[in-house]
């Protein structure tokens, strides 16, 4: 038998092929990420295998760049090992230098898998691996709307500082209408006061009228905003009330397509009161396989939820936080799901309530949430039943 230790990189990867024994097969050798690259590998492969012997290949889970040749050598046909980045660490603490090279990392990864000591990485399927996908793109397009939003109350506030007071949510239906249409206090003021109303009517479907046109005219008449080069504010208000408007019709387009993926996998995370398919989309992906965790203290873990103390010699910290060690997306998933969990689950409600009747702050109490939560979607997704709020009790 033939390894295949590759240590990955962007645009070229580094190769070494040794046999059972651990002796080297010639030099090792770059390939571009590429097909022809791959075809290259091959041809030196074939070239040392004479004998026709089976071959393993070895590399490193590094970023997204094994994706690409990983699918190309199982499509071929061949056993591709996937490991974790700390395995071939730990054995390069057995030689003395502790070298690092592209070099020597694709031959500590032949001997990792020569070696057999090592965990795989449990890879998902492709269809899990795109719901993974769009939810994370979905956070990143959450927080370029909240950027934006940020940008626009800045402008505001030099533009037309008393506007934000004429809602209860600057961003709703009939306030976004009005920044649409009217970005200053000179254009609130050069309609006339019927028409405004008639458009806040409709924008609010019947909430606003009249008297709110003569309250934001009369705010804007005695608007103590910048004067000075407001031209150039105003036009890029503008075009940021627009850039939203944009962003959150791209929103609501990923999550239609978020919740036909996730409907295609036979998941209850929905069925959970205040986690919604979107939400539980994101916690489906990012656990993957449940198998993986043996206890729901794993799974805690894995998020990051766990309690970290501090400790030196004789101290000892007496507060604990979050170690915050998992994945990102899961804890910020998880961390959002507990704030409607506390109000419209009743078992977690009576919990959220049962720690703050304990002295316990607000954020400790979610947090306490937050990690009974994940009890609650270990059990779910190790049973495939949906949400029963006897069992949950």
């Amino acid at each position: 038998m033939l390894i295949v230790g590759i240590d990955i990189a962007k645009r070229s990867h580094e190769a070494c092929l040794i046999n059972e024994s651990g002796t080297m097969l010639g030099k090792t050798f770059s390939f571009p990420n590429s097909h022809a690259g791959v075809d290259l590998l091959l041809k030196q492969i074939r070239k040392h295998n004479p004998d026709s012997q089976p071959v393993v290949f070895g590399m490193e889970a590094t970023g997204h760049y094994w994706l690409a040749l990983y699918s190309r050598l199982v499509q071929e046909g061949f056993m591709v090992r996937v490991i974790n980045p700390i395995q071939s660490d730990s054995l390069r603490n057995f030689y003395i230098r502790q070298t690092k090279t592209d070099q020597v990392d694709s031959f500590l990864v032949a001997e990792v898998i020569r070696f057999g000591r090592f965990s795989k990485t449990i890879l998902a399927e492709p269809d899990l691996i795109a719901l993974r996908q769009l939810c994370r793109y979905r956070f990143s397009l959450v927080d370029q709307i909240s950027d934006v939003k940020r940008k626009v109350i800045c402008l505001l506030d030099q533009v037309f500082p008393e506007y934000e007071s004429l809602f209860s949510d600057l961003f709703g239906t009939s306030s976004r209408q009005m920044l649409t249409e009217f970005s200053s206090p000179e254009e609130f003021l050069a309609v006339d006061t019927d028409k405004l109303a008639s458009l806040l009517r409709q924008a609010s479907h019947g909430h606003f009228g009249l008297r709110q046109a003569q309250r934001i005219q009369d705010a804007a008449r005695h608007s103590f905003g910048v004067k000075l080069g407001s031209d150039a504010l105003i036009f890029e208000l503008r075009q940021l009330v627009s850039q939203i408007d944009f962003l959150e019709s791209q929103l609501a387009e990923l999550g239609e397509q978020i919740s036909h993926l996730y409907d295609q996998f036979d998941c209850t995370l929905h069925t959970i009161p205040g986690v919604g398919k979107v939400l539980a989309a994101v916690i489906f992906s990012e656990i993957g396989d449940i198998h993986r965790f043996a206890a729901p203290e794993k799974l805690v873990a894995f998020t990051g939820m766990d309690p970290s103390l501090k400790q030196s010699g004789e101290f000892t910290g007496t507060q604990s936080h979050m170690s915050k060690r998992g994945s990102s997306y899961l804890r910020r998933a998880i961390w959002l799901g507990s704030f409607p969990a506390s109000k419209y689950n009743p078992v977690l409600a009576a919990f959220y309530q049962k720690k703050r009747s304990e002295g316990k702050a607000h954020g400790t109490a979610l947090g306490a949430v937050s990690r009974k939560l994940i009890y609650t979607i270990f059990t779910l997704l190790k049973s495939g039943q949906s949400y029963d709020p006897n069992l949950a009790r």
